[in-house]
Formats: C-alpha cells, structure tokens, sequence
C-alpha cells in the first residue's frame, strides 16, 4: 500500500520550495520607474548632515530636504525608507530596493564598481578626531598608537585599508552604526581614543562635545554624490543631472547649504562649555517662563534661550553700558513699546522679547520662508526693522536676494562701511553685530534643540499640541 503521508508529505515540501523561489525571485526583481507608479522610493540614513525627526517629529536634515525638493519638481510621490547601517544602504542600491540612496556618501572606486553615481553636490574632507587625554596623532604611522573606531562599511574604512597597504600595523574597530555622531560621542566619553568622520558632521557635533579634536586630515576632499543602481532607469537618471544642474543656476543648492551648515564654526570652545554648563545650572528656574513666552507667541522656547543665553548669558540683572537691561537685554523704548513694568524681572523681559521677536516676523514680506524669515528678525531684534530694511534693498541693489539670509548676512557689515552708508535711508548701523548676534543664536539653538525636550502643551493662542 503506498505511503500517502510520504506522497503528501513531498508535494507539501515541493510546493513551499516553488513558493520560497518565487518569493525569492520576486524580492530580487527591481522597482518599477517611479515615472510608471509615480512613487520615487529613497533609502537615507539617520545622521547630521542626512536624515532625522525634528522638533514637531518631521523628516529634516540637508539630505531629506534636498531629496524631497527633487521629488517636487518631478511630480513625484516621496517615500523615505531609513537604513540601519551603510552597508545595508549600499547594499540595497546593489539589489535595486530604491530608486535613489541620498546619504551624504562619498564616492569612492570600491562603491563605483557596484553602483552608479550621480553628479557630486558637495565635498569632503575625512578627518581623524580623537578625544580628551588623547596623544593626537600628527602622521599616519602614529594612527596604530591609538584606539580607533570607524563606521562598517563607510569610506573611511575604505580609507583605512589603503593606508594600511603601506602601514600594516594599523587596526581599528568597525561598528555597526548608521552615523559617525555615536563614534564621536564615544571618543568624547573616553570610551575610545580617535575616530574618522567626515568634516561637516565634525563642524556639527563639534557644538556638543567641545573638547573633540582634529588630530589631522586622513585624505583630500573627496566628491559626495547620490547613488543609484547600475541599472538605473535612464529617464532618472537624467532627471537627476538636470535636477543638479537646475538647482545651481537657481541658487536652491547654495541656499540648502546655508540653512544647514552656514552658521557653523563661529563659537569658541569657551562659548560651548559656558552654554552646556549653565544649561545645567540656571536654565532649569528659567524653563517654565521661556515656556510660558512660547505658548503666548508660538516660538519654540528653545530658539527664545538661546537668543536670551547670547543677550544676557541668562542672567537677569544684565545691564549694558548702553542701558539695555535684563534677561533678554530690552531698550527703554522696546521695553515700553512690549508693556514692560521691570526689565529686570525674568518673565516680564522674555514674554516682552519672544512677543518683540514675534512682531518682527510678521513685520517681514509673507513670501520669506523660515528658517530664513526668523534668522533676519533675529537680526532685527539687535539692529531695529528700519535697518534690516536697508540691508534687504541694498542686498537687491547688489544683485542678492533680499529674501534670503545667506545673501542679506553678508551685506549686514556693510551697513558700516562709508562706501555704502550715504545710500542707505536709516544712515550707519553696526549690521556686522546683528550677524554675529543671530549666527550665535542659531548654534545655541542647535544645541538646545539636541538636550531639551520640545514643549507640546497645547495653547489657546497659537493651536500647538
């Protein structure tokens, strides 16, 4: 009698092999155009110049936003898939899982030969960056006296290998990690000696763990590019020349730099250190009035700090030999102007400021998008409308967009210069302060932004949950 267990038992087994080959074979297949199912699917990873959640839980970051930018004005449907190392971001552009992967990846010969890349966007410099108590190294011989971390499967481990062909000594540790930023809280934590990062998360994370430091470069600037698999749709790829192409000659790109990387480099260490410990020491009796001036205005509290830290240093007795006085540093017509009984009173003078600031924005052109459209009335919280005004038309005069902070920055110090003062309605003005003032003010901002939580009680007057 034959065995129809047995029988059964193997067509049972045939089937599922047939029915895991499919599946196999249907997770190998590549995406369709995202021209056919308008839908462009890009892999990105968490990181400081690339991809993160900001303060309100939304997508943010240099990357993300040059990535939905493209996929406007393509007419195309986002849709951001995050990847939990870089070599499953490589990986995945290998086996065609995305249409694009945008995660500020350097271009590198070993990377070349398994996927294509588009037109480069933007230059590195790979550093190495050890921590405190650390003998810097100052040649590549001497990186084999250190502990050394790198992220797997990045450039800087390709790097790596090519210095070791001429110094077989060296080793390092590669971690499975999406970004160098834990690598440089570990080597600012004394839990390793030195790790390589590129020179923009550097300039970043630098804000937070002032006591890093640059033992030396480990290679040239090297070109940062999108990826796309080697067999990328031919109609992508082009749209992805013309979109780099088209966002130079507009200025798109310059102003994307700006937003994110133009305000780096201004502090000193002693800036730093001085807002990270008082952040421990005077901010929390400060907090709930800075929160209070949000719910009244709908400014984040955090951006209100730090515009008060670099006013006043949170010190509410401030006074200048100017006589502008208190925690947000008021004038007598200001502080009058704002209702102000005593400017010496902590949450009189930031309810005054963050309503002061508040009245600034809405001073300004609707078409001035944020962030750009805080950071000028920021400029005129030191120098007055009037005088940002000037700065703007003498901006246009001088073929630069008014509407843009990158461009009005750099006409701010002119606004003290002889050459240009006879042209401007308000006269002279130290516009090159409101500049240092309001660049200050975004850095510190970061910095809040990374260690205090975001304050979501709702409020009548602004609608904020």
């Amino acid at each position: 009698m034959p065995n129809l267990f047995a029988g059964n038992a193997f067509r049972l087994g045939l089937l599922a092999a047939v029915a895991a080959a499919a599946l196999a074979y249907w997770a190998w297949l590549p995406l369709a155009s995202p021209y056919d199912t308008r839908q462009l699917v890009v892999l990105t990873r968490p990181s400081p110049t690339s991809y993160y959640l900001d303060a309100e839980g939304k997508p943010a970051g240099f990357e993300y936003d040059l990535i939905a930018e493209f996929a406007r004005r393509q007419g195309l449907n986002l849709k951001v898939e995050v990847a939990d190392s870089v070599s499953s971001l490589i990986a995945g552009m290998v086996m065609d899982k995305a249409h694009l992967a945008a995660g500020w990846l350097t271009v590198t010969s070993e990377r070349a030969g398994r996927v294509r890349f588009g037109p480069a966007y933007a230059s590195e410099r790979e550093l190495v960056v050890c921590g405190p108590g650390v003998k810097l190294p100052t040649s590549l011989d001497q990186l084999a006296d250190v502990r050394l971390e790198v992220v797997q499967g990045s450039s800087h481990a390709e790097r790596l290998l090519e210095v070791r062909q001429a110094f077989p000594d060296l080793r390092w540790v590669e971690v499975d990690t999406t970004s160098t930023e834990e690598l440089l809280e570990r080597v600012a934590n004394g839990l390793s000696d030195c790790t390589v990062t590129d020179a923009s998360t550097f300039d970043v994370v630098w804000n937070y763990w002032p006591k890093l430091a640059v033992a030396m470069d480990l290679s040239e600037s090297r070109d940062i590019a999108w990826v796309l698999p080697k067999d990328a749709d031919m109609r992508l790829r082009q749209a992805v020349a013309d979109f780099f192409v088209s966002i130079r000659h507009d200025g798109w790109l310059d102003r994307l730099k700006e937003r994110y990387f133009g305000h780096l480099k201004r502090l000193d260490e002693a800036d730093v250190e001085g807002i990270l410990s008082r952040r421990g020491q005077l901010l929390p009796s400060l907090r709930e009035h800075f929160e209070r001036a949000q719910g009244a205005t709908g400014l984040d509290w955090r951006l209100l700090a730090a515009l008060a830290y670099q006013e006043s240093q949170w010190n509410a007795m401030a006074t200048s030999p100017t006589g502008v006085r208190g925690i947000m540093m008021l004038t007598n017509e200001t502080a009058d102007r704002m209702g102000v009984g005593n400017r010496l009173n902590a949450d009189e003078s930031i309810l005054a400021g963050a309503r002061y600031l508040a009245m600034l924005k809405d001073q300004l052109p609707d078409r001035i998008p944020d962030p750009d459209r805080t950071w000028m009335a920021m400029a005129a919280y030191n120098i007055g409308m009037g005088h940002l005004e000037d700065a703007r038309r003498l901006a246009q005069r001088l073929d630069k967009d008014p509407d843009a902070w990158r461009d009005v920055k750099d006409v701010l110090p002119l606004l003290a210069k002889s050459t240009y003062t006879n042209r401007l309605r308000l006269g002279y003005a130290r516009g090159g302060e409101a500049r240092i003032l309001t660049e200050n003010v975004r850095i510190y901002y970061d910095i809040l932004k990374r260690f205090e939580p975001v304050y979501a009680r709702a409020t009548a007057s602004t609608g904020q949950s």
